[in-house]
């Protein structure tokens, strides 16, 4: 992450603007459920050039608010994911970002208050979102790991990038990987990283469906197929592939644990695969729990060709491209 964390505290700031990137899984192998109701995962992730934007902006304190007042965090959002003009939005709609005390970005930022023992804080979230919502390529995480990074800045904490990763994990499994962005190998329910060698730069291109995937059903669904798995399979393939910066030897290595039951619980995700890998895609694999379907292109001009085929297919309603491996949460303009 681009930051001044070490430091140690800074002069607080008027207002902070954090970029955090979205990801996609190289690699997802899940084992059996754990007793504490987490799956075991192996995953290899890659930050790619889709971003969420967070400007954090504090606001004067309310007339007769005390120090042992609550801190305060109000959150505006446009781009994707914003409720439509005059409509609260809806808990159930998860095309919809919340703005309360369930967004991502609303803890994290109250989590470094309660870390750094700030009270009677006020601040304003300004959030624009580029990373599609409820699309497996975690752009809650991303608002939260910005959030984490703005408010750590704004308020001259001088938090070090190991607390900030731990308080990430303590947000979600996720978390801690927009953080440093590039490409990582997470262990555990995914949150415990290290950073991965990747040769080149590779060409990503993510076709979008219509509504969302929750992450638990298509957990649920794989937990109704017992294959005898004991432990998460393993990523050397994948990681051979990175050293090599071929995106050919790549695309053959990627795999997606939670394909098949994202595919059952969505069968037309099956559909938009074989449209990818007919228009020539070098590697096709269902976004992390989906419904995303991402594929690999040899180069931007490939990109930029099998973009253009599969909006013209009608299997997506809408299609980007995006460069990976994209660094993590940044402040811009410091």
């Amino acid at each position: 992450m681009s930051t001044e964390l070490s430091t140690g505290p800074a002069r607080p700031r008027a207002a902070v603007t954090v970029r955090a990137p979205a990801k996609v899984n190289l690699h997802l192998g899940v084992g059996p459920r754990r007793a504490d109701g987490y799956h075991e995962v192996i995953t290899v992730l890659q930050a790619v050039s889709l971003y969420d934007e967070l400007t954090v902006t504090a606001v004067a304190p309310s007339p007769g608010t005390g120090p042992a007042s609550a801190v305060e965090v109000t959150v505006e959002i446009t781009g994707e994911g914003a409720a439509a003009p005059g409509s609260p939005g809806s808990a159930d709609d998860p095309s919809v970002v919340p703005t309360g005390s369930d967004n991502l970005a609303v803890r994290a930022a109250l989590l470094v208050a309660e870390t750094a023992g700030l009270s009677g804080e006020r601040i304003h979230v300004a959030m624009t979102k580029g990373i599609p919502v409820a699309a497996g390529m975690a752009g809650g995480s991303a608002d939260a790991a910005a959030a984490l990074v703005a408010c750590d800045a704004l308020w001259g904490t001088g938090l070090s990038a190991d607390t900030l990763a731990g308080l990430a994990a303590r947000l979600g499994s996720d978390v801690p990987f927009p953080l440093t962005g590039g490409t990582a190998l997470g262990v555990g329910r995914g949150e415990r990283l290290s950073p991965v060698p990747s040769v080149g730069e590779y060409h990503w291109v993510f076709a979008l469906a219509d509504g969302g995937l929750s992450t638990p059903a298509v957990y649920r669904e794989f937990d109704q197929v017992d294959d005898g798995r004991t432990a998460p399979t393993p990523a050397d393939e994948v990681l051979a592939a990175l050293t090599t910066g071929d995106p050919q030897a790549l695309g053959a290595a990627l795999r997606n644990d939670l394909q098949a039951p994202a595919i059952r619980l969505r069968p037309a995700l099956g559909d938009v695969l074989a449209a990818g890998r007919e228009l020539g895609a070098v590697g096709a694999l269902v976004s992390g729990s989906g419904p995303t379907t991402a594929f690999l292109a040899l180069d931007a001009a490939h990109a930029a060709r099998l973009a253009a085929g599969l909006a013209a297919s009608g299997l997506a309603r809408a299609v980007r491209q995006a460069v990976a491996p994209a660094p993590g949460a940044t402040v811009l303009g410091s």
